[in-house]
């Protein structure tokens, strides 16, 4: 046993020994440069599969094996490692930044809610609207980090106001006087004190787990079990009330989650892997200028609304009953559940006063780097980049982000303001963001992990690796095209349930690519369904950060994650499959084999 322990307490350590020590025949034996390349793919694709070692760490790898084993020189492997994708990354974190900054996200999630109203099917629509689109400009983490805490302020509302409400009503029915009500009062400041903890645990103030426990409640708990036990039997029914707070608690952290990753599909700069599967295409394909802000913006709107409503239907259905008619009724009495939650949310926003100067600038800015966006090349009329017909496809949409972005360090973030004499008030100059806080909020190690990825892919196109394993992958052409989207939507959906989203998208696509040039396909026809596919992580909490922020509130069990995420994920790879074989196809024309792919022969005369 005591062996046993040393293992799994070294497993890592064992792992990072033993992969290259097991895989070290296959360059031994074939000695070719494809073989040498694949001993660094399967080692580096291992080690984002288990996080042995860091993503970034795992992706530095190619750097020096490359070069040891006369792939390509150390010059060319660094120049992979930063690309126009690095770029249109800085300049969105910019923007994410001075968001953050000034909490615009929160006055954001709050107008959206208290647009859609406060009935629970309408209030929870509410949240994940806002949160998906936040996730559109933010990290998928950022936006569910932001949301959740008002999420869990109006939750904690509902449940507060409801447990007065119906303790009330069996005291007048009884006869019997407050007793159970000033139980649940006590509860109550319990509840907003352990919320609290929550709050600063998921921010990283707080990592005493076990504080978040309240002990009042559970005592609590104790006298009120008590007294309901001397409760007529018909109102002994509380149970199924407190099941159904539950319900709420439970439906309301994963529509945050799930809403989180769901409005990452819409944009290019949306999700990690959006952004690693442009940087791939317009790399392998540099004649095809068919993926840009715009044209992603098209094709993923439609599937991103269709899974929204698809999960919110789901989700109220699986957790607390779909009452169609109750939801759409006219003229009805709100109930005590929507008073609290319509109170909570107009304190809250409240409290953020009028807009800012600051929020102002920063939502100024975001509507012009959008516009940018849209305009550069929309396709359908001339864009502003025909304004510079000489220098055709030198500006792409890091070139706007970056504009945008520098602006957020040269626009002061304080105005003068006068005083009660008519004088102006002279503050020092400070920028709407710091670099300090800039570097708090860039993901460094995506910006590594996807350099590692394309270095490997440059290292397969250099070693020939990607034309045998194209040879290799012909036989596949005889299935149905159907059949070969879902095979590959399906097996990419399950690998990143278990590994990170970034890591998987950065394996499958120098392996998709060529897949679809050997059975003679459009690429865009496998890689753009594997790439949404490769974001609907929803099952566990460790398959994103988003589920794990929502995981740690202590709402959730690992079977509640599992039970909802399945049909999510169902549902997710329906629309996808729906949309690829419809609407995006005039898209981009994919019943056509473009002339920017090339024509790989089916023969290969290597010794692999």
């Amino acid at each position: 046993m005591k062996i046993l322990s040393y293992l799994l307490a070294y497993r890592r350590f064992l792992l990072i020994v033993l992969t290259p020590l097991l895989l070290l025949p296959l360059p031994l034996i074939i000695k070719t440069k494809e073989a040498e390349c694949a001993y660094t793919l399967f080692i580096v694709a291992i080690f984002w599969l288990t996080e042995a070692l860091p993503l970034a760490v795992s992706a530095l790898l190619p750097a020096f094996m490359f070069p040891l084993f006369g792939i390509m020189e150390s010059k060319q492997v660094a120049s992979a490692y930063f690309k126009d994708f690095h770029l249109l990354l800085i300049g969105v974190i910019c923007l994410a930044t001075s968001i953050e900054k000034w909490n615009f996200h929160k006055r954001v999630a709050l107008r959206m809610v208290m647009l859609v109203g406060v009935n629970p099917a309408w209030l929870m629509l509410g949240f994940m609207v806002s949160c998906a689109f936040l996730s559109m400009w933010l990290s998928n983490t950022s936006a569910a980090a932001m949301v959740m805490p008002i999420v869990e302020a109006v939750a904690q509302q509902i449940i507060r106001a409801e447990t007065e409400a119906d303790v009330l009503e069996m005291s007048c029915s009884n006869g019997s006087i407050n007793l159970a009500l000033e139980l649940d009062e006590n509860i109550a400041e319990c509840e907003s004190s352990d919320w609290k903890k929550k709050e600063k645990q998921v921010n990283g103030y707080d990592n005493d787990v076990g504080s978040t426990v309240c002990t009042i409640e559970k005592e609590n708990e104790k006298e009120k079990k008590q007294v309901l036990k001397n409760l007529p039997p018909t109102e002994t029914g509380r149970k199924s009330k407190k099941d159904k707070y539950s319900g709420i608690f439970k439906v309301m952290c994963l529509c945050v989650a799930y809403s989180a990753t769901i409005g990452g599909l819409t944009t290019i700069t949306g999700t990690s892997t959006n952004l690693i599967f442009a940087e791939h295409f317009n790399t392998r394909y540099p004649a095809c200028q068919c993926i840009n802000f715009g044209s992603w913006f098209i094709l993923s709107i439609p599937i991103t609304v269709i899974i929204l409503l698809l999960s919110w239907v789901w989700l109220q259905w699986l957790f607390l009953g779909f009452d169609f008619k109750n939801m759409f009724k006219c003229g009805k009495k709100k109930t005590a559940r929507e008073e609290a939650s319509a109170q909570v949310i107009q304190k809250e926003y409240k409290k953020l006063g009028p807009m800012s100067y600051p929020e102002a600038v920063t939502l100024v800015l975001f509507i012009l780097m959008t516009l940018l966006w849209f305009t550069r090349e929309p396709g359908f009329i001339p864009g502003w980049s025909s304004l510079f017909p000489k220098y055709k496809g030198y500006a792409t949409d890091s070139t706007t982000a970056l504009v945008i972005g520098l602006l957020f360090f040269i626009i002061p973030a304080k105005t003068l303001s006068r005083t009660s004499n008519g004088e102006n008030t002279v503050f020092g100059y400070t920028p709407l963001i710091t670099w300090k806080e800039f570097q708090s909020c860039m993901p460094w190690e995506i910006a590594i992990l996807v350099g590692g990825g394309f270095a490997l892919a440059d290292g397969c196109e250099v070693s020939k690796l990607s034309e045998w394993v194209a040879s290799k992958l012909t036989p596949l052409g005889s299935l149905p095209l159907w059949l070969v989207i879902l095979i590959s939507c399906l097996i990419v959906t399950s690998v990143t349930e278990v590994a990170s989203n970034p890591a998987t998208i950065t394996i499958f696509l120098p392996i998709l690519s060529p897949l679809a040039e050997a059975i003679h396909v459009n690429p865009l026809f496998i890689l753009i369904p594997a790439t949404l596919c490769t974001s609907f992580a929803f099952l566990l909490p460790v398959a994103n950060p988003a589920n794990a922020i929502v995981f740690s509130y202590g709402h959730l069990t690992i079977m509640d994650m599992v039970k909802a995420g399945l049909g999510i994920n169902i549902v997710g790879v329906a629309v996808v499959m729906l949309a690829i074989m419809t609407w995006i196809v005039p898209i981009f024309d994919l019943f056509t084999y473009p002339s920017w792919a090339p024509n790989i022969s089916a023969t290969n005369n290597t010794g692999l």
